[in-house]
């Protein structure tokens, strides 16, 4: 395989074990100029050993299908992960090539390939049994019959992305949970007919799940999210952005049945918010239907929270901040809090979260009814606070003499 000829002196000194455990660190494009600078290590450096993990969306415009055959031949039982995402040119017929030769696949990602179809999924069903992580957002085509493929083929399924497959419906939700119990993610962004009838499968069949997606999914309800909390305990993060039925109802259920609940995403009327919940770091809040029962939930179960954005929470007042600053967060942990543009809180609130020593941040644009004199109070309390806030200039008296009304220069931009 190596004529004397082709010996350089690397390759005289170093075994060619060695030189192939180190091209295994090489990326795509090095191992293919390595390929290029003689025989031998063009042997070496394609070597199937070389190609566990190949990520194409660099080359997405170029990659074909006959590209993909020839490094699943070349690939086979080594390849693990593999990532197609954007390669437009990419159809079933190459990739059921590639579940035939690589059967050792534990991730896939086939995200934006809008050619691929039901056929696919049963192809990976049929040959790929390891699969774990498979992303097939974007693919159009997808239907409920995937998703049973998969759940009779890959039982290992860790995580699902099927996110714009609109196709799908509660009826491939539910063959899917019930054969894959280890469901970790599931990203069901974009998937419009899908009802709390779905979440309640869900809910029943994946005591695992940490991470779910549900975003524009407009026909979900308080009840289906209930369920949710209810039977996936470990859930940590959850997006519900674009879902305009939910009320706080889902966060205090959260806040009761989900522990280790880290994220969370909510929005009201088609306007996007980020809620984050997180028990060990951080909460942000964004949010316009959460009311006072929220910040009690939050002071009761979130005792090492950190930050917390209540952005927009027009229906919170001094009573919500009150429970907040008593609660167990708030003497050693509370560093930040914003509260622009709540309409209800007045300097009373300031007055709850003077005790809050750790305190460094406190965001009150907007907050009409908060007074200079009241953040003069806070900073007696809290000297090294920052505090964020704008009072409009007062507009001026009509000018002598004349009869039109002069505004500050706010007025005049509006």
């Amino acid at each position: 395989m190596f004529t004397n000829s082709d010996e350089a002196a690397i390759n005289k000194k170093l075994p060619k074990e060695l030189l192939l455990r180190i091209f295994s660190f090489l990326d795509v494009v090095t191992l293919c100029r390595c390929a290029q600078v003689s025989r031998s290590w063009n042997v070496l450096a394609l070597d199937g050993s070389n190609w566990q993990r190949i990520d194409l969306f660099d080359f997405q415009r170029d990659i074909e299908g006959r590209v993909v055959e020839n490094i699943s031949k070349r690939c086979g039982g080594f390849l693990r992960k593999l990532s197609l995402r954007g390669c437009l040119g990419v159809g079933d017929s190459a990739l059921r090539t590639f579940s035939q030769n690589c059967r050792n696949i534990e991730l896939l990602s086939l995200n934006g390939c809008t050619k691929i179809t039901d056929s696919t999924c049963n192809s990976l069903s049929k040959f790929c049994p390891k699969l774990k992580h498979l992303d097939l957002a974007s693919c159009t085509s997808i239907t409920n019959l995937s998703l049973k493929a998969l759940s009779e083929g890959c039982p290992l399924l860790e995580q699902l992305n099927i996110s714009w497959c609109d196709q799908v419906t509660k009826d491939g939700i539910q063959a899917l949970v019930r054969c894959c119990p280890g469901l970790k993610g599931l990203f069901l962004k974009g998937c419009t007919q899908l009802e709390d009838e779905a979440l309640k499968h869900i809910g029943g069949h994946c005591p695992e799940l940490v991470t779910l997606n549900l975003q524009t999914c407009s026909q979900i309800t308080d009840e289906g999210l209930i369920t949710i909390c209810r039977g996936c305990h470990r859930l940590q993060s959850l997006c519900v952005s674009g879902c305009a039925n939910i009320t706080d109802a889902i966060l205090h259920a959260l806040g009761q049945n989900c522990p280790r609940k880290q994220t969370v995403q909510a929005t009201h009327k088609c306007s996007f918010y980020r809620c984050c919940v997180e028990t060990t770091s951080y909460t942000y809040f964004f949010l316009h239907q959460i009311t006072d029962g929220t910040l009690i939930q939050l002071s009761i179960h979130c005792p090492r929270l950190q930050v917390l954005s209540l952005s927009h929470c027009e229906l919170i007042t001094d009573d919500g901040i009150r429970h907040l600053g008593s609660g167990p967060c708030a003497h050693d942990r509370l560093e930040v809090i914003e509260l622009d543009n709540c309409p209800l809180i007045t300097d009373a609130s300031l007055e709850h979260l003077k005790n809050c020593h750790s305190l460094d941040r406190i965001e009150l644009y907007d907050c009409q009814q908060i007074t200079r004199a009241g953040i003069k109070r806070l900073r007696t309390h809290l000297p090294n606070i920052k505090v964020h806030a704008y009072f409009a200039p007062v507009t001026p008296p009509p000018s002598v003499g004349g009869s039109r009304q002069r505004f500050c220069r706010c007025c005049v931009l509006l």
